[in-house]
Parts: C-alpha cells; sequence; structure tokens
C-alpha cells in the first residue's frame, strides 16, 4: 500500500468519526428537548386530573360548609385560570395557588365532623392525596429533566449545538411558591 492510500484512508477515517459524533451530539438536544416536553406533558395530566376532582371535592363542602364559600369561589376560580393559562410559567404559578387554596380547604374541612365523615367526602380526599403525590413525583420527573437540558446547554459542546438546533433558552424549573411553607391560616 503506497503512502497516498494511507494518508487518504486516515483522513477518510477522521471525517467519518468526525462527521458520526457531529451527527450524534447535533441530536441531543433535541432529545433532552422532548424528554423535558414529555415531562411536562406528564405533569399537566396530573394536574388536569386534580382539576377534574375539584367540582366534586367543591360541591361536597358546599353542603356543609357554608360559610366557607370564599375558599369554594376561590378554587373554582383558579381551575378556570389554570385551564385558560399560557405557557409553563403561568400554569405553575396557577398550579401553585390552586394547591394552597386545596390546603386551605383540608384545613377547613378538620372543623366538619360531618364532613370528616362523609364517604363522599373521604374517597375525594383519598383521590386527592393521590393525585397531589403524582404530581408531586411528575414535578421531579420534570424538574430533572429541566436539569440534564439545561446542564447540558450550559457546556461548550452543549452549548454550542443548542445553538445551532435553537433549543440554546433555559426551561424553567416547576418550583413551590415562596408562601408554599407557611401553614394556611383559617379565620371562623
Amino acid at each position: 500500500m503506497s503512502k497516498g492510500w494511507g494518508l487518504f484512508l486516515i483522513v477518510a477515517a477522521v471525517i467519518v468519526l468526525g462527521g458520526g459524533w457531529f451527527i450524534k451530539n447535533i441530536n441531543v438536544p433535541v432529545v433532552l428537548d422532548e424528554e423535558v416536553n414529555n415531562a411536562w406533558a406528564q405533569v399537566e395530566n396530573q394536574l388536569q386530573r386534580r382539576n377534574d376532582l375539584i367540582p366534586n371535592l367543591v360541591s361536597t363542602v358546599k353542603g356543609y360548609a357554608k360559610h366557607e364559600n370564599q375558599t369554594l369561589m376561590e378554587i373554582t376560580r383558579l381551575r378556570s385560570q389554570w385551564a385558560k393559562s399560557a405557557g409553563i410559567t403561568d400554569k405553575i404559578k396557577t398550579a401553585n395557588q390552586i394547591t394552597a387554596a386545596l390546603s386551605k380547604l383540608m384545613v377547613i374541612s378538620e372543623n366538619y365532623p360531618q364532613l370528616k365523615a362523609n364517604q363522599n367526602f373521604l374517597g375525594l380526599q383519598a383521590q386527592l392525596e393521590g393525585a397531589e403525590n403524582r404530581i408531586a413525583v411528575e414535578r421531579m420527573r420534570y424538574n430533572e429533566a429541566v436539569k440534564r437540558f439545561n446542564a447540558y446547554c450550559r457546556t461548550i459542546w452543549g452549548g454550542f449545538f443548542c445553538r445551532l438546533r435553537g433549543l440554546n433558552q433555559p426551561r424553567e424549573y416547576f418550583k413551590a411558591e415562596a408562601s408554599a411553607g407557611k401553614v394556611p391560616r383559617v379565620k371562623f
């Protein structure tokens, strides 16, 4: 084999390996972006499931706690607002507000022994607790996908490939509101 063929094979191998590396890495931002989109879709599924439970919960509580209308109306308003929310940021904010309002409703229900003993309410409460647990799991999965995407975009080569794909904007984490750690204050 002549020196020219050897050089040609080396150059060809470098081109094939470099091209393969480039093709593999230019697809990584798309795969990570789709993971984030899929994780968000799962969060939305669980939030929608919870929102579907709210009308039944509100109507059950209404029969027992007639003077708690303000809380019930707030939950209903937030449920409608969530459905109209545009974008992840608005949905996250509204979902956090719904969580806070539902927590307040559960605190209020403690003061109504007949309500606490009502089988419909107990069933709805159990379903709501299950929904909240699933939402927490899906939020965690979403945040993990966002972390992988954002971390990749911040690496040297990742940033390069993200810019080539137009996916260089960091994705937003699903964070609880600052007031989430506060115990709801209930007045009678």
